[in-house]
């Protein structure tokens, strides 16, 4: 029998041909096995903001969408349980507790909420559209645009447990929360390798963040406590020092993301104005749904417009609610609404805030009420530097 004979040349070509074949192979693999790692398969967004900055309506642009599973402020219970506490103090707990939901791991209630619960036990609940549709609740689709009556009437008595199971089969998780001061605190989460995390920053003139806490004072009370470290004591701002840290706040996290930030944060930071967004809706929303991977439907371009295109500002116990108004005049009511020796003080304590967030300061009553004068200025022209401002008191 003839016996074939191969070079040992052409013998070693093709091992090393084969060779470099699988590691060229190992190495795709272990690329896109290192990629899967690096980046989770739901993605994470945070709305960070203040009190009354338009924060509950921002969440629900988020929240009616169908691929969106949405919570409202959960770190609401850290903050009720261990209230005699300050702001700073409580802020490991708080992150602790957003990376637990951005996780859909809903166990981290258990420290805060009764042990046998249902859906209606957790913080504003029913502005969740994904906790008033299935998996949640059998009485909504997805697609539906749901409203905070409805889902109370009929969602409320489902178990708690649904909260994990509904959160579990959504391509994006999205919390609202007021109760981060210092975009530093949120390091460890951005570079959590399991999180997907980005991070929408809304502001508000604080001018018309004080006409809106003014119809809130007493809902506000324990807040404030925590934020001025009173030890449980509840306060009403009539000094502005809840402002003045609200304002030192949202100056902390845009020089933060915006003034040599770290590597981390490139392409996960967005900061978003109030005023621009109700002059401009659609605009603005496609702008945020683009920065985290969201498409816009019909049928919310249709609620976005009707929510925004109302008659006059709203009532005022429709405060925490949302509903049908004109939005643009709600921005603009404080200027009618508040004295002039009110926007003085507002203006001393919130300067620097209001001159960096892209705001022009009033010198004059009549300033004040002439709404023709644009106190709205194009966005991102104003830089600002927190030590050269020294707020009066």
């Amino acid at each position: 029998m003839a016996r074939i004979r191969i070079p040992s040349t052409i013998i070693i070509l093709f091992v090393t041909v084969q060779t470099g074949f699988l590691l060229f192979m190992y190495a795709r693999y272990s690329s896109f096995m290192s990629q899967s790692e690096e980046k989770p398969s739901q993605v994470h967004i945070l709305i960070l903001s203040s009190w009354r900055s338009g924060s509950s309506f921002v969440g629900q642009l988020f929240s009616q969408h169908p691929s969106v599973f949405y919570l409202m402020e959960p770190a609401w219970h850290v903050w009720v349980t261990m209230y005699q506490n300050s702001a700073k103090v409580l802020h490991m707990a708080v992150r602790d507790l957003v990376r637990s939901v951005f996780l859909c791991d809903m166990s981290v209630f258990d420290a805060y909420m009764p042990w046998k619960r249902n859906l209606s036990d957790l913080f504003q609940w029913a502005v969740s559209r994904a906790l008033c549709s299935a998996p949640a609740c059998d009485s909504f689709q997805r697609t539906d645009i749901t409203s905070e009556m409805a889902c109370k009437t009929l969602c409320g008595r489902y178990p708690f447990s649904k909260v994990e199971e509904a959160c579990k089969t959504y391509s994006h998780v999205v919390i609202k929360e007021v109760r981060f001061f210092d975009l530093k605190v949120l390091y460890p989460l951005l570079t959590d390798p399991s999180l997907n995390l980005k991070i929408i920053h809304l502001v508000r003139d604080p001018r018309a963040v004080v006409k809106s806490r003014e119809q809130s004072v007493k809902a506000l009370a324990r807040d404030n406590g925590i934020v001025l470290s009173t030890n449980g004591t509840k306060v009403e701002d009539t000094k502005y020092k809840v402002m003045q840290e609200i304002c030192r706040s949202h100056v902390q996290i845009y020089e933060t993301a915006t003034l040599k930030p770290p590597n981390f944060l490139k392409d996960r930071y967005l900061m978003i104005r109030f005023e621009d967004l109700v002059r401009d809706p659609l605009s603005e929303i496609s702008e945020m749904y683009k920065f985290a991977d969201l498409r816009l439907t019909p049928t919310l371009k249709s609620w976005i417009y009707n929510i925004t295109h109302g008659q006059g500002p709203g009532k005022k116990k429709e405060a925490f609610k949302i509903t049908s108004r004109d939005a643009v005049s709600v921005s603009q009511a404080w200027r009618n609404v508040l004295s002039f020796q009110k926007i003085k003080k507002i203006q001393d304590v919130c300067k620097g805030a209001i001159n960096m967030l892209g705001y022009q300061l009033v010198d004059s009553e009549k300033e004040q009420r002439d709404l023709s004068m644009d106190l709205v200025l194009p966005r991102r022209q104003n830089q600002f530097s927190w030590s050269s401002f020294n707020p009066k008191h």
